[in-house]
């Protein structure tokens, strides 16, 4: 698991997050929570996501899925806008069949939270960045279990 090199939305440094912590991460420099963009696979998604300390939005996509390079950016915005408080974890379906399996996905994107390893929501297909943040909102809030 290679370590995520992260700007700090504060201070601009860039920072070293590994894909798996027991914290939540702060940037080395002004002490400010960032961003936790990573990726994962059949081999570490366990470690990474499901035993994560903080929610976690699973993002299953592919390189040459078009609606999941639209999504993408949002969901990394997404990420940027509550550094410290979730972990955006994506997931390369033609890396990662066993998952792809296990989850049951048939349709990419595919979205999932999951908290304290469970999965609280799930959404296929790509949609608008304010109907993203409502859904991953109500699902953090414990509104969609």
């Amino acid at each position: 698991m290679e370590p995520a090199l992260i700007s700090c939305p504060a201070c601009g440094k860039t920072n070293r997050v590994p894909a798996q912590a027991a914290g939540r991460p702060r940037c080395g420099s002004c002490k400010a929570g960032l961003p936790w963009i990573v990726a994962a696979g059949d081999a570490d998604f366990a470690a990474v996501a499901e035993q994560s300390p903080v929610p976690v939005l699973v993002d299953f996509w592919a390189a040459w899925c078009g609606p999941c390079r639209m999504v993408s950016p949002v969901l990394d915005t997404l990420a940027r806008e509550r550094p410290g408080r979730i972990k955006l974890v994506k997931v390369d379906v033609d890396k990662s069949p066993a998952l792809s399996r296990r989850f049951d996905v048939q349709a990419i994107p595919t979205l999932m939270v999951i908290v304290d390893g469970k999965v609280v929501a799930r959404q296929a297909g790509a949609a608008p960045a304010n109907v993203l943040r409502s859904w991953l909102d109500g699902a953090l809030s414990g509104t969609r279990r």
